[in-house]
């Protein structure tokens, strides 16, 4: 999910339009997959399992000083690619050099 939102602006810049669609479309299913399941991973209960560990990073591979604030930085950062796939999609037919 990271490496997509952080993909997001260089699909648009590239003016690959259709591939942020689809990038957009994966990011909002696994959003709905964390809202339907309160906010958490589904993998979280499976990685509990194994430790007795719940610091914010027990389960994932990042700092915890990230990890505890994901949802928001990752949101922020999505939010972010989304307004400059917006801003290079409504400005590509200037960006192609149309001609009339």
């Amino acid at each position: 999910m990271a490496a997509s939102i952080i993909a997001l602006p260089f699909l648009a810049s590239l003016r690959r339009f259709r591939c942020c669609a689809l990038v957009t479309g994966l990011i909002l299913l696994e959003c709905a997959v964390l809202a339907l399941n309160g906010g958490r991973c589904p993998l979280t209960d499976v990685a509990a399992r194994f430790t007795t560990d719940r610091a914010a990073n027990f389960d994932i591979y990042l700092p915890g000083w990230l990890a505890a604030y994901n949802k928001v930085i990752f949101g922020l950062l999505f939010v972010a690619g989304e307004l400059a796939v917006l801003v290079l999609w409504l400005r590509r037919d200037s960006l192609t050099g149309m001609r009339s």
